[in-house]
């Protein structure tokens, strides 16, 4: 990643410098050069050269220095030229870069940390003395959402996700497997899901516009502990499963808008396998063809509007009373009662609930 990182710098600095510069690693390979061509090329000599005379040192018509001679850094930046304007430029050079690695490897061991909660593979108390020594915030907001790509990606989604959020610490991004990544972000307190939905939304759009991948995003409650991401984790992956289930529309899902839907996820198939036959006494929902059941689906979505429905339907009131009364005498359920409404439409989910999971029955 240093590799990446030094480049990245380098690249930006290339039209603001006259001359060649670059890194080496602790091998004289270099690493990093604004002259893309001499990447790969060894330069023998210079690390002990370094570290027999003084932090910066010249040969070859080139100008070394240590990246920080204080902790004998295993990188070495150089600048073409073996003159004042060459050292000072070093000097910069080293400044800069090794700012920006000590703030890339203290931001690398908090992302590491943070997996390693979420994973559980911390204990509790361990937590609070990790975090004072990596000086993380504990009692900040913080939400984890569970970015998982769809599809083939020419670029690794971590590295996208790391281009959407590079170098900032109110924000990690963490591998979790080959098309699934977590951000762990933090919000404001109090922050209303609505809020939290539309922050997933604008990573979900820029991955699709800029970077061409489709994403569906589960995500977690707003968590105010850091021991308490872990859980925010886990129900952005019930999010997900959820969703793929009940939503099959929606690439946005978080754990507080599951609904009901979470609860019949939960419920073991011996037990909904018998709700379905307590609720079906009179008939089977396989007897309803397609037609009925988008009836009832439509009738759903309009709060249980006869006028609305049939409207929407583009069918007479008549015409809709009667099929409601041919479900009522097919499964002994009018769904104009409200409390017949709620058990059918839990029947409806409960079905399609164990329709997901064919292998088991």
């Amino acid at each position: 990643m240093s590799n990446r990182l030094f480049q990245g710098i380098i690249y930006q600095m290339k039209d603001a410098v006259d001359r060649v510069i670059g890194v080496i690693d602790e091998t004289g390979v270099v690493i990093s050069c604004s002259e893309l061509g001499k990447i790969g090329e060894v330069r023998q000599g210079i690390r002990d050269e370094l570290s027999y005379t003084s932090e910066v040192t010249t040969l070859g018509g080139y100008t070394y220095r240590s990246l920080n001679a204080a902790t004998k850094s295993e990188y070495t930046v150089f600048v073409e030229g073996e003159d004042k304007t060459a050292e000072k430029l070093s000097m910069l050079l080293a400044i800069s870069l090794g700012n920006i690695k000590v703030l890339y490897d203290e931001k690398h061991d908090k992302s590491s940390f943070i997996k390693n909660i979420i994973l559980d593979n911390i204990l509790p108390s361990d937590i609070y003395i990790k975090s004072k020594e990596l000086h993380f915030s504990n009692d900040v907001s913080r939400v984890v959402f569970l970015i998982k790509f769809t599809g083939k990606n020419d670029v690794i989604p971590y590295e996208i996700l790391q281009n959407m959020f590079p170098g900032k610490n109110k924000e990690y991004v963490i591998s979790v497997g080959e098309h699934d990544s977590v951000l762990v972000k933090e919000v404001k307190a109090n922050i209303d899901m609505h809020e939290v939905e539309k922050m997933a939304r604008a990573i979900a759009d820029t991955i699709s516009t800029e970077f061409y991948s489709k994403v569906s995003i589960g995500i977690g409650t707003v968590v105010d502990n850091i021991k308490d991401l872990s859980r925010s984790y886990k129900e952005a992956q019930v999010a997900l499963d959820v969703g793929k289930v009940f939503d099959t529309e929606k690439d946005i899902i978080s754990y507080d808008n599951l609904g009901i839907g979470r609860l019949i996820y939960q419920l073991p198939t011996s037990l909904c396998e018998m709700f379905l036959q307590e609720v079906f006494k009179k008939g089977p929902l396989e007897s309803l063809d397609r037609e009925t059941l988008m009836t009832i689906q439509a009738f759903f979505e309009n709060n249980l509007n006869v006028s609305e429905t049939s409207r929407k339907l583009f069918v007479h009131r008549n015409t809709l009373v009667y099929r409601l009364e041919k479900i009522r005498k097919l499964t002994g359920l009018d769904l104009r009662e409200f409390e017949h409404a709620i058990t059918f439409k839990v029947a409806l989910m409960v079905k399609k609930y164990l329709s997901s999971k064919p292998a088991k029955y």
